[in-house]
């Protein structure tokens, strides 16, 4: 299996204001832990993805691929509205593992999706073989299908299946029908199925929930585009162990055909990735 999405960071409250005080968040999660977490759960390969937006940590996560082979993959952070921007681009890409550049897209107002700044930047990432990750709250699927049409020669992968607002007991219709929309577009390369626990609401997680977003997930975008994601270490703010999640999915894809598993596990990643 290969985690298509965690993160990893030196802990520090000014560095990370967004992570809750005494949180299992609050305190280093770096390639130690990494590695004790992705050997007890069995995964071959992972995804590091940004967490802050300073391109020093794109440069820090790209050292720790370095001494990492189980990271296969950096989605960086670049200042995309930057008229320099293809300066950082330039030089980051030439380290093979960085693959994709993400913005925390939920954070903004809807007319950030479309500043023609941001596009500019948008735009440069295919001269560099890279990929957008989209970060986004269901809310805001409609302007984030905007984008997504404004763009149509960038790549784009779909973060925690566009964070729907999940409630126990059913799928959310208007998440289903804009996904349904969004699924027609043919630059999106993967969606991941990640993400998925932070979103439910206090109380306790109803694993047929999450078994119906998957279903859901599975049934819109297909074997061929699904893939397997863990968002750890946020995940740890509703379950217990990186494994937990892991061992979850390995459920859901038990009812599939062997390539069917194989392609969400691991193919499609790499596959997205280009790695």
């Amino acid at each position: 299996m290969l985690d298509s999405h965690h993160h990893l960071w030196s802990y520090s409250v000014e560095e990370y204001p967004w992570i809750p005080a005494g949180s299992p968040l609050a305190q280093d999660q770096l390639l130690p832990q990494l590695h004790t977490a992705t050997t007890d759960a069995g995964i071959d390969g992972t995804v590091v993805v940004q967490a802050r937006q300073v391109i020093r940590e794109s440069d820090w996560l790209l050292s720790l691929a370095d001494e990492s082979s189980v990271i296969k993959a950096v989605v960086g952070w670049v200042p995309l509205i930057d008229k320099d921007v293809r300066t950082d681009l330039d030089r980051l890409s030439a380290h093979p593992k960085f693959r994709a550049v993400r913005h925390v897209l939920q954070e903004e107002p809807d007319d950030y999706f479309l500043r023609d700044d941001f596009h500019r930047g948008l735009a440069l990432l295919p001269d560099f073989d890279l990929r957008y990750d989209l970060l986004l709250f269901q809310r805001q699927l409609p302007v984030a299908m905007k984008l997504v049409d404004r763009q149509p020669k960038l790549g784009i992968i779909i973060d925690h299946i566009a964070k729907p607002e999940v409630k126990n007991g059913r799928i959310d219709s208007s998440w289903k029908r804009d996904m349904q929309e969004l699924a027609k577009r043919d630059n999106i390369l993967g969606v991941k199925f990640s993400g998925l626990v932070t979103e439910f609401p206090e109380g306790d997680i109803d694993p047929h929930t999450i078994r119906a977003y998957f279903e859901e997930s599975l049934r819109i975008f297909g074997p061929d585009k699904l893939m397997f994601g863990t968002d750890w270490p946020v995940c740890l703010l509703r379950i217990d162990s990186y494994q937990a999640w892991a061992d979850t999915v390995r459920d859901l894809l038990a009812p599939l055909t062997p390539d069917e598993q194989t392609s969400i596990a691991t193919t499609n990643c790499r596959r997205a990735y280009g790695f």
